[in-house]
C-alpha cells in the first residue's frame, strides 16, 4: 500500500493550518496594538476630565443671557440700588411706569422669568431679590 498520497494530503492540511494560525497571530498582534491604543486613549480623557472639573470651579460664572426686551436692563439696575427685596409694584414705580394693574402684572412676570433664569431668587411670595 502506497501511503505517500496520504501523506500530502496530511502536509496540505498541515500548511492551511499553519497558515491559519500564522493569520490569527498576527490578527491578535493587531487587536492588541489596538487594545493597548485604545486604554491609553481612555486614560488621557481620564485625566483631562480630572483635569477640567479641577478647574471648573475656577472659571467665572457666566452671566445668563438677558431676554431682548429693553425693561430687563432697567430692571436689573433697580435691583442693583435696592437694599432690600422689591415687589413688582417697586419695581414698577423704579422704571416710572403707572401703577396699573397691567403693567405690575407685566412686571410680575418679567422678574418670574429672571427668576427661573436663576438671576433673582423669590425669597417670599412676591419678593424678589438679586441673586447672590
Amino acid at each position: 500500500m502506497n501511503i505517500q498520497p496520504l501523506l500530502d494530503a496530511l502536509d496540505l492540511q498541515e500548511e492551511a493550518a499553519r497558515a491559519l494560525a500564522d493569520d490569527l497571530r498576527a490578527q491578535i498582534d493587531d487587536l492588541q496594538t489596538r487594545l493597548r491604543e485604545a486604554e491609553a486613549h481612555l486614560e488621557h480623557l481620564a485625566i483631562t476630565r480630572k483635569t477640567v472639573t479641577g478647574l471648573a470651579d475656577r472659571l467665572p460664572a457666566v452671566a445668563p443671557d438677558l431676554p431682548e426686551h429693553p425693561h430687563y436692563p432697567r430692571i436689573l439696575a433697580a435691583f442693583n440700588h435696592a437694599t432690600r427685596p422689591l415687589r413688582a409694584k417697586d419695581v414698577c414705580e423704579a422704571l416710572g411706569h403707572e401703577l396699573l394693574p397691567k403693567n405690575i402684572e407685566g412686571t410680575r412676570a418679567k422678574l418670574k422669568r429672571l427668576v427661573k433664569l436663576g438671576i433673582l431668587t423669590e425669597a417670599d411670595t412676591g419678593n424678589f431679590a438679586r441673586k447672590q
